[in-house]
């Protein structure tokens, strides 16, 4: 993931560097707001949920963990997160990105309807969003730059609504492991951690993620290569970052998961 966790989403026990907020009309309808962090520090932001503003996160220059609804994703830089108003989430990203967060009263087209998402972010997307949040942008300019960001989202992958009925330890885990793929914590380590017993942890696993703790870990480290492999970095380094011992190994589980190599993926593109 490039260095330590920083978080971007809820209240933050830890400032970052620096945060700066360009915002447009936003007591309106069709305002906009664009909050900009940096930190070379190790952050944690924690959980949130915001019951007002609807929220798209994106970073271009590494890959954002995300959780919400039991659901652990990784967006790369070409991707944002989508959350929809009073949806609790939490999101993460390494040490030194620059992560933007814009913040709207209005849904964009493709998203309606659309609590938890990941959305594709083209070049004029990307350049559009970093362009709102510099010094000196007309309120007139700014909006018709919103408009456009708006118009010009797709959606790549609609987050299903889970029933979260556990007890919440593997809540606790996968906050962890999003955060960091590469965690080599086994069950039994995490059950003692929690002070709770491993039978316990495992079932909860299965209410709130509908699988076990080995096949959950499994996917989240594949979905999180998928991206770096986007970067692109070589497998054998990728297979290190997500927590592989060997890059046989990875390009095993890969294959497994998805029908085809890592080398595979990337020259499909």
């Amino acid at each position: 993931m490039g260095g330590q966790p920083v978080s971007v989403s809820g209240q933050f026990p830890t400032d970052p560097d620096w945060c700066e907020d360009y915002g447009y009309r936003l007591g309106k309808p069709d305002g906009i707001m664009v909050m900009k962090y940096g930190s070379t520090r190790a952050l944690a932001f924690g959980e949130g949920r915001d019951d007002f503003l609807h929220q798209l996160y994106w970073s271009p220059d590494g890959m954002l963990g995300t959780l919400s609804e039991a659901d652990g994703r990784f967006v790369g830089p070409g991707e944002a997160f989508w959350v929809r108003k009073a949806v609790g989430h939490e999101v993460s990203g390494g040490a030194g990105q620059t992560t933007y967060r814009v913040l709207l009263r209005e849904v964009p087209p493709v998203l309606k309807g659309v609590r938890v998402a990941v959305v594709s972010v083209g070049d004029e997307v990307a350049r559009l969003i970093q362009y709102l949040a510099t010094a000196g942008v007309c309120e007139d300019e700014a909006l018709e730059a919103r408009a456009r960001i708006m118009a010009g989202l797709r959606t790549t992958r609609e987050l299903a609504d889970r029933c979260v009925d556990g007890r919440g330890f593997a809540m606790v885990v996968a906050r962890s492991l999003t955060r960091e793929p590469a965690d080599s914590t086994g069950l039994e380590e995490w059950a003692a951690r929690l002070c709770t017993s491993v039978k316990t942890l495992q079932r909860d696993f299965d209410r709130e993620f509908g699988m076990s703790y080995t096949q959950w870990r499994t996917r989240l480290r594949l979905q999180a290569a998928r991206v770096l492999l986007k970067g692109p970095q070589p497998v054998t380094q990728v297979a290190h970052q997500v927590g592989y011992a060997s890059p046989s190994a990875f390009i095993q589980a890969f294959a497994k998961e998805y029908g085809h190599t890592p080398g595979e993926y990337v020259r499909r593109g």
